[in-house]
């Protein structure tokens, strides 16, 4: 099937180019405008656009662009999304960071709710604007057009590290996921102000790269645990790693909670029947208000104004405190 790439190359012209003759502007020249139109009738190119430009009708589709479908939030955030938009009369095209931008720029859709870091920041600044606003889960963005609806990392984060320094654990490992995702950073940045506000020093060698997936915490869990000096906590930037490290703790021996607590974020299905501690968020209703928040721009009467969603610590076995309380084990 033909892309606006295929269809630039052919016509020598850019990709802004096609997107601005299939969205009916008036920037471009008519001999231009008519070879590009006739190489999309040619290679039988995004049939529901031409219609929308010969016959003036708008697309009444929301994109929504995600990474790492083996995520299992992803599917309340979707369900959430969908239940919004199916009230307005509006579909959903689910598509990856590859294809994205060709979907922004074709007006096949009619505003975009962005969660993959994969795509650059730039893009989506060139692609939003009055007509086509865009709502982002994933980083701060402040730009017109564009709204920022983002998870309060930092707080819950500090509040279950302080739990646990509180509990008496003083050595501390982190796996982080993609290092240019802002919420593995803010996590981090979290974990690590806590501990430096009890006067608590963070070796920087005990920070580990992981990309959020459960073989690179197993991965990481392997060589930790090669290390004689154990950390007392393992701080896992989400559910699927820190699964990943108690797999492979358990493979060497090493007591989950016994010998090393562990901790994840995302309170996803397989984390709760692990009993594992983590950080619970309503990922319904962040793609619910993130698909409010964007029909309220694509209708004139929504604000590009930062919105943060809050999360919880859910205290389970990994790390098995109570609120308010000292563990009895301490």
């Amino acid at each position: 099937m033909s892309g606006i790439k295929d269809i630039a190359d052919k016509a020598g012209v850019s990709i802004s180019t096609v997107s601005n003759v299939l969205n009916g502007k008036k920037n471009v020249g008519n001999d231009t405008r008519e070879l590009i139109l006739k190489i999309c009738e040619e290679m039988n190119y995004h049939p529901s656009a031409l219609k929308k430009l010969h016959t003036g009708r708008e697309s009444r589709i929301i994109l929504f662009t995600f990474s790492e479908p083996d995520r299992q939030f992803y599917l309340k955030i979707v369900k959430g999304i969908r239940d919004y938009t199916f009230d307005k009369g509006y579909d959903i095209l689910i598509c990856s960071n590859k294809t994205c931008e060709e979907y922004m720029m074709s007006g096949q859709t009619k505003g975009c709710i962005m969660l993959d870091v994969e795509v650059k920041s730039e893009i989506l600044k060139k692609a939003a604007n009055k007509k086509y606003p865009i709502v982002v889960l994933d980083r701060v963005i402040r730009e017109p057009y564009i709204k920022s609806v983002i998870v309060n990392n930092y707080t819950p984060i500090c509040e279950m590290v302080q739990k646990i320094i509180y509990n008496g654990y003083r050595k501390f490992a982190f796996i982080g996921g993609t290092e240019k995702s802002e919420d593995t950073q803010e996590r981090f940045r979290a974990f690590k102000d806590t501990l430096n506000s009890n006067g608590i020093l963070f070796d920087e060698s005990n920070y580990y790269s992981g990309d959020y997936r459960e073989k690179s915490g197993y991965m990481t869990g392997k060589i930790i645990a090669l290390n004689e000096n154990l950390p007392q906590a393992l701080v896992c930037a989400n559910d699927n790693m820190a699964l990943g490290a108690i797999r492979a703790f358990k493979e060497k021996g090493i007591k989950v909670p016994e010998e090393v607590i562990i901790t994840g974020f995302d309170n996803t299905v397989a984390g709760e029947m692990a009993g594992l501690t983590t950080i619970t968020l309503p990922y319904y209703e962040r793609g619910y208000l993130a698909a409010q928040f964007l029909m309220d721009n694509i209708e004139g009467k929504g604000n590009d104004d930062l919105f943060r969603i809050s999360a919880q610590v859910v205290w389970r076995n990994t790390a098995p405190f109570e609120p308010g309380k000292k563990s009895s084990k301490i």
